[in-house]
């Protein structure tokens, strides 16, 4: 069982990863990781891990919650804690992300093997399903917070 953290940092924590800049600015990650990846260079990589690592608190929480990437953030945090099962088991839009393993994995492959059209595509297409997982969270979320609304 994962450690629980105390609700008000927690919540302090996904509001401000809600920020849209912080998604956004996560987005770029994968094609940053694959470069650094493509020319060795390991500094690039440990300088995006780390931006990775710290990115969810350094922005500030979201005035609205009217932006799609911070829904979007927000809905992973519901779909998580509303179906209890994790991001990886077998229904939709979960399998999305089970797709995307190992297809992230190829591309990493293919970059560090400097097949650069095999990794850029490879990447392009883990970009996409995570974008559909992300597109299919958000439908859920407003979904269900319009039918509480009512």
């Amino acid at each position: 069982m994962a450690p629980t953290l105390p609700n008000d940092f927690e919540e302090r924590f996904w509001r401000r990863h809600s920020d849209p800049k912080s998604g956004w600015s996560r987005a770029v990650l994968l094609p940053v990781l694959l470069f650094a990846v493509y020319h060795r260079k390991p500094r690039l990589a440990g300088a995006a891990l780390l931006f990775a690592a710290v990115n969810p608190v350094l922005f500030s929480p979201p005035e609205t919650d009217d932006a799609r990437m911070t829904r979007a953030v927000l809905a992973e945090r519901w779909w998580t804690r509303e179906r209890e099962a994790g991001l990886f088991d077998l229904t939709h839009p979960n399998r999305l992300n089970l797709l995307n393993v190992p297809v992230s994995a190829y591309a990493f492959v293919a970059a560090y093997r400097r097949r650069p059209l095999r990794a850029g595509l490879a990447g392009a297409v883990s970009m996409g399903l995570k974008f559909r997982f992300v597109g299919a969270l958000v439908r859920r979320y407003d979904a269900a917070n319009r039918r509480e609304d009512r």
